[in-house]
């Protein structure tokens, strides 16, 4: 079987699956949200933390439950880090500097995983399991906490009540990623992964020295991962590690982990609202730039001309010989259009325009499918603005599932859209201005370039992925990556609960003659043009310096 062949079929077999996860997943997340009643272990919870899971919260209150937890959550794994040296389980591992502490406790509740560190020569059992694993969940379980909280700004009418902070999250980690995750670390375990918490051991004998490796609960925590779009991996190597992903099975499993719950969404969104052709039109924007990201990715990676080229396949070269090109690419692509940031390959290895395609999807704000919650949220801001696009060719005031967008709501939506681009932009140009952050690239030139665009790019986005090269543990970059990740993670948040609490407070108008069909495929294609000529008109001239001057070089 051709590489090819065998990359369009594993492409199809994920598009299969995900299909038959959609509908029962998405309708079982739509009754979560939507249930008066709570589990008994949820009441244990609610009462442990001295919280009623029946007050309605208006956008201020829930935003404050939000921005609590979060800090909270900041300040227990960074401590946790520092007294690593003096906790059991830490297989003999000192604590963790301050630069590197803060980075990666933002990181990890920033829902991002950026890591700029050895996880197997740096973080023990207990931060490993007992912080960075937890975070995984419940930073997963707050992203869709906030899309949930948003979806309601839609389906709710004359009232600035958005439910309960603290029961979306714990329905979230409880009723969806938890179950989910057993499953998904069992089927990893069954195809290799392993799950223990050996100490550091030899492996083997190699070039007159000798390779140790420590064991971890790595099937369990590289369920979540996946599952929560978090990224972050217990070894250095990530999904390109056979501890963590051993054979192309599981491979196609992981991806499939990612994207399943952002794309179930969307029926969450439909059935929520009333309107599943609503969840549809977004399902249909979101797949035709993954389906499209995918194609282009593989067309890069496979169509390279010459003798080595040729007799491996196409451009190996960074790549898993036991996933290949076909494997590799979609998953690059799905891990960089979603706010995970697992790598199966070294992205920096990438052929130049196959690079830029990565940096391109992040750039998209992450939302086709994007991350859970994180994703959808996205996405139905860039509705707002493609609604707001149409009014105005149109001449009349826009609506969007029987909301009108006024100055307020357009206000918030565009706030939301700049914020990203704007770290991004700012914080490259200062790491490429002051004469000691370039020192960190290993590559000179346009390829050099990338390497911080791409950094900075995936810290602000949520992504976590990391082109290479770049050495991203010093104090500028851990301090100013970790800053990225938590106002690219919790600035956006503002916006979007306050354009929810705008949005439940109005009375529905009707449709009318003039009004913009939203579930129509008019409005897929209108949708999809809005997002990639906002971030052409965004990041085309970073891009120009970097991916593109490599790439037609």
């Amino acid at each position: 079987m051709s590489p090819v062949l065998a990359g369009a079929l594993q492409v199809l077999a994920l598009v299969a699956a995900l299909a038959l996860a959609y509908r029962p997943l998405g309708d079982h997340m739509a009754r979560v949200y939507s249930s008066p009643k709570h589990l008994r272990v949820e009441r244990w919870v609610y009462k442990g933390i001295g919280a009623n899971p029946d007050t309605e919260m208006r956008w201020t209150a829930y935003l404050r439950g939000v921005l609590a937890f979060s800090a909270v959550s900041v300040l227990f794994l960074y401590l946790l880090q520092r007294l690593q040296g003096s906790l059991p389980g830490s297989l003999g591992f000192r604590s963790i500097d301050p630069d590197q502490a803060f980075n990666t406790a933002a990181s990890f509740v920033a829902n991002t995983n950026w890591q700029s560190y050895y996880g197997e020569q740096a973080m023990g059992h207990v931060v490993q399991t007992g912080g960075l694993a937890v975070q995984n969940f419940v930073s997963a379980a707050v992203g869709i906490a906030v899309a949930v909280a948003l979806v309601r700004g839609f389906a709710r009418s004359r009232t600035g009540e958005l439910g309960n902070f603290w029961a979306d999250l714990v329905r979230g980690v409880v009723r969806i990623l938890l179950p989910i995750s057993v499953v998904g670390a069992l089927v990893l375990v069954a195809c290799g992964a392993i799950q223990n918490f050996a100490g550091i051991h030899e492996v083997g004998q190699f070039l007159g020295g000798s390779q140790e490796w420590n064991g971890g609960a790595v099937a369990s925590q590289e369920a979540i991962k996946e599952l929560g779009t978090n990224g972050g991996g217990y070894f250095n190597a990530n999904s390109a590690h056979p501890f963590e992903n051993p054979n192309g099975l599981s491979n196609l499993f992981e991806v499939f982990l990612i994207l399943v719950i952002p794309f179930a969404l969307t029926r969450t969104f439909g059935r929520m609202v009333g309107s599943l052709r609503q969840g549809y039109a977004i399902l249909a924007t979101m797949g035709t730039i993954w389906i499209a990201f995918v194609g282009l990715m593989m067309w890069t990676e496979f169509a390279h001309h010459g003798p080595a080229f040729q007799l491996a396949g196409g451009a190996m070269e960074g790549k898993e010989n036991r996933f290949g090109i076909g494997g590799t690419s979609i998953f690059a692509v799905s891990t960089t259009l979603t706010s995970t940031g697992a790598v199966d390959g070294f992205h920096s290895s990438l052929t130049g325009l196959g690079g830029g395609i990565t940096m391109l999807g992040m750039q998209l704000g992450e939302i086709a499918p994007g991350g859970t919650g994180s994703g959808l949220y996205g996405m139905l801001i860039m509705a707002i603005i493609a609604v707001f696009i149409a009014g105005l060719m149109v001449g009349r005031t826009p609506e969007y599932l029987g909301k009108k967008i006024g100055t307020r709501e357009i206000k918030l939506a565009a706030c939301y859209i700049l914020i990203t681009p704007a770290l991004v932009l700012v914080f490259t140009a200062l790491a490429m201005a002051l004469p000691t952050p370039p020192n960190s690239m290993l590559n000179p030139g346009a390829h050099g370039f990338s390497e911080i665009l791409y950094a900075y790019t995936s810290g602000a986005n949520n992504n976590g992925s990391a082109f290479g090269g770049l050495n991203a543990d010093t104090q500028w970059f851990n301090t100013t990556i970790g800053l990225a990740m938590l106002l690219g993670r919790f600035l956006p948040m503002v916006f979007v609960l306050a354009l929810a609490g705008s949005l439940a407070g109005q009375q529905p108008v009707p449709a009318s003659a003039g009004t913009l069909r939203t579930a129509k495929p008019l409005f897929t294609g209108l949708l999809v043009g809005t997002i990639l000529i906002i971030t052409g008109l965004t990041y085309f001239p970073a891009l120009a310096l970097g991916p593109l001057a490599e790439g037609l070089a």
